[in-house]
């Protein structure tokens, strides 16, 4: 056994990954474990990797660092890619109001740490608070930004050492996740929420908000229409439509834009939910039509865009009904998207043709539908994008007042630059489309190597701290910094807004960034409005979580 011995012990490459491997193997096993249906995930991996650092197991500093700082890019930089496409998009209609509560409950958290640390006197230093902070809202994101702060004023000789802040993170964590659901049900009870109501108001805001594209079809019976072409009655009725069909007594046709509309033509229109009442108003009336034939001449298909020339490019430019296909939708991430002329198009993207086999074989061949294309790993995008994101993040910006220039370092960097190749990424000609599964891959490689490195090099002092030391007054900090801002903006929105219930649930797990909260939420809810709200707050309470970390420590380290 004298060689198991050595090789635990050597310091050698095969001893670290040896004790990285069975950090994260036990980290993982034990996160699946619930308590009152309610597990900490892989964040276990952090409780693992202190344990193994308490008992004297080490890694050199150097490749600790290393592999902390790459996992933590690796994480950010994936998320960045995932929330990019819906960024912007999430600031528009309600999406704003969200957002806003979202960064009120982030702002007013930073506000409760700031307090907290001028009401102890500085017993507790900025840069443990920022922990501590961190760990109460579950950002393991902010963790990161924050050292890479505090590793930039050491560097800068701001700072004679490092503060073992991710000792703040840990002892703070499990308290945040169960206080993020105590506001939940504090909230529920105060309001005597009664879900049945909810479900009610929910289901009718939607029908009224609904953005996602319906069928209608109409017998063209207007004076003012009659004689005119496709593009010309878009023009006059001032909507964005799709006919996919057309019959004109005779025959069925695929139309386009020159096509003539004539009274007493059967067409079938696809629109958004909000807008096609106005434009059946305007075209004719709404009548029941069998196109059981039209199907016998027509197919509908969904083709898979695989092909990287056409990432980028408006479905205009691909004049799709010069060879006598109509697109009617395109389905993106799980939504349906009305095909209009100026949508820009993605790799991953599912197109909803209609046409005859013979054409729609000439779009196949077009947009490639060749599924085993989206499984090819595109990794030129994720270094180019690391790379960006390094340079940008290394980026000095002054700040009146701030003892140094900020950065936004290796977390903030890669998140922003992954936002905008997400988004943007095709007018570059990048392809950015990455499987759900290899996204969640990189994500869950990158947060348990980060999450292991950070227990393996605080355990030797964790036990010291949390016993003898302030350990129980940084959890009482903690507890106090997830429960207050939730309580306060989630009163808010409830009484004042007049908020859905499971909308709230969603922007308050959002706002915390807190996986096992919208767990518990959407379970509760049993629909998808914890998620819906959930995905609009995420990337900007992110964002902020981010870049206000690094804002504290170097304002007040």
């Amino acid at each position: 056994m004298d060689w198991l011995i050595s090789l635990i012990k050597d310091g050698s490459i095969a001893q670290t990954i040896l004790l990285y491997s069975f950090v994260i193997f036990c980290g993982v096993l034990l996160g699946k474990i619930k308590i009152f249906g309610i597990s900490l995930g892989v964040t276990f991996v952090l409780f693992v990797g202190i344990a193994v650092g308490h008992f004297g197991f080490v890694v050199n500093d150097e490749v600790l660092h290393f592999i902390r700082e790459f996992g933590l890019i690796l994480f950010i930089f994936s998320i960045g890619l995932q929330v990019g496409p819906g960024f912007f998009s999430s600031f528009k209609k309600g999406g704003m109001k969200l957002n806003t509560l979202a960064a009120s409950i982030v702002i007013l958290g930073v506000l409760v740490t700031i307090g907290l640390f001028y009401a102890f006197g500085g017993k507790i230093e900025m840069p443990v608070f920022v922990g501590i902070m961190s760990g109460a809202v579950t950002n393991t994101p902010g963790l990161g930004a924050a050292q890479e702060a505090l590793k930039q004023l050491h560097d800068a000789g701001q700072i004679a050492d490092i503060p073992q802040i991710a000792l703040g993170y840990a002892v703070a964590y499990p308290l945040g996740v169960v206080g993020i659901i105590i506001s939940l049900i504090v909230i529920r009870k105060i309001f005597k929420v009664k879900f049945d109501n909810e479900n009610r108001q929910l289901e009718e805001s939607m029908n009224s908000h609904s953005e996602s594209p319906i069928f209608a079809t109409v017998k063209v019976q207007s004076k003012a229409l009659d004689g005119k072409t496709l593009s010309q009655i878009r023009k006059l009725i001032a909507r964005q439509f799709v006919v996919s069909r057309l019959f004109n007594g005779k025959e069925f046709t695929i139309p386009n834009g020159g096509t003539v509309l004539h009274n007493g033509d059967i067409v079938r229109i696809v629109a958004s939910e909000s807008e096609m009442d106005d434009i059946t108003a305007l075209t004719g009336d709404p009548v029941e039509f069998d196109w059981e034939e039209a199907h016998n001449q027509m197919v509908s298909r969904r083709i898979v865009i695989t092909r990287g020339v056409i990432n980028g490019k408006t479905l205009a430019s691909l004049r799709l009904r010069s060879v006598n296909v109509n697109c009617t939708r395109v389905i993106r991430s799980g939504f349906d998207l009305l095909a209009s002329p100026d949508l820009v198009l993605q790799v991953g993207d599912r197109v909803v043709v209609v046409g005859t086999e013979e054409s729609i074989k000439r779009v196949e061949n077009m947009l490639g539908n060749t599924l085993t294309h989206l499984d090819q790993p595109h990794i030129i995008t994720l270094f180019i994008g690391i790379f960006l994101g390094i340079i940008f993040g290394s980026i000095p910006f002054a700040v009146p007042g701030m003892p140094m220039p900020v950065k936004l370092g290796l977390a903030g960097g890669p998140l922003v630059v992954a936002i905008l190749l997400g988004r943007f990424g095709f007018k570059l000609r990048l392809i950015t489309y990455t499987t759900q599964s290899a996204n969640l891959l990189l994500r869950e490689i990158g947060i348990t190597l980060f999450l292991a490195s950070v227990g393996i090099g605080s355990g030797g002092q964790f036990v010291a701290t949390v016993v003898h030391g302030n350990g129980l007054l940084w959890i009482l900090c903690g507890f106090i910094i997830t429960i207050v801002p939730l309580l306060i903006v989630g009163f808010a929105a409830r009484k004042y807004l007049k908020m859905n219930y499971f909308s709230l649930m969603g922007l308050i797990s959002g706002s915390m960034t807190d996986p096992p909260a919208l767990a518990y939420s959407n379970v509760t809810a049993g629909n998808d409005a914890p998620a819906i709200a959930y995905s609009t707050v995420y990337p900007l309470t992110m964002f902020l979580r981010v870049i206000l970390a690094q804002i504290l420590i170097l304002s007040f380290a």
